[in-house]
């Protein structure tokens, strides 16, 4: 039986599991464009993502201005479609991942997804990428309903009953993801090589990793 702390792990994806702000950078940038806003660079839709793709185009539109509820509709649902299309063009795991999520299953540990990116993004990107099969639910923005995405507590709630109850553990790059793993009472790890919307020491995790392969060792210390 495996003395491992944690009998489940619940992962964010951008940005923890996958580097994919060049595919919705480029969505972005079209939705903008279609629009008559100016183009950003696309590294800078690193400083955007967290809140989900709403949150990211909204901040990408107020720095140039804004739009009524009625003007912006059109532009988000443009920028969906775009990415619904384009969401695997760039889109990888970060070195490491792969040797995580295996070291993490012969520890007999059960593992989530719980992102803010809607589910259908979520399972097309992780099955186009081979991963998909590593997890055994896959929660995304739109999963629980609206106003249950992070930093609400529920997906990550939901996490733990999909894994069969037990301790489980988050990790995640951003502030949604240390205030819902707080909001749950579950320890977290900041993943502070991803898009971490605030310095590493404002975020207040219980452990920073600074590539995927220092999650286990981190976990086991949080144990």
């Amino acid at each position: 039986m495996s003395d491992f702390p944690f009998s489940a792990v619940g992962f964010d994806l951008d940005g923890t599991l996958l580097d994919t702000h060049r595919d919705l950078g480029a969505a972005v940038n079209f939705a903008l464009a279609e629009a008559g806003f100016d183009q950003v660079p696309v590294n800078s839709s690193k400083d955007l993502i967290g809140g989900g793709a709403k949150v990211m185009l909204t901040k990408a539109v107020e720095a140039q201005g804004s739009l009524p509820p009625e003007e912006f509709r059109p532009v988000y649902k443009t920028m969906l479609s775009y990415y619904a299309e384009n969401n695997a063009v760039h889109t990888a795991p970060y070195d490491g991942v792969a040797e995580v999520l295996d070291e993490l299953d012969a520890r007999g540990v059960t593992m989530a997804v719980i992102t803010n990116k809607f589910e259908a993004f979520a399972r097309k990107i992780l099955t186009h990428l081979g991963l998909a099969d590593r997890f055994v639910t896959i929660i995304g923005g739109d999963t629980m309903g609206k106003g249950r995405s992070k930093p609400e507590p529920y997906p990550i709630l939901e996490a733990i009953t999909r894994c069969g109850g037990g301790r489980l553990a988050y990790v995640g790059d951003s502030s949604y993801d240390i205030r819902a793993a707080r909001a749950a009472a579950v320890p977290v790890v900041l993943a502070a090589y991803g898009y971490c919307d605030k310095p590493v020491e404002e975020m207040q995790a219980d452990a920073a990793i600074y590539s995927p392969g220092e999650l286990i060792a981190a976990l086991e210390a949080l144990g």
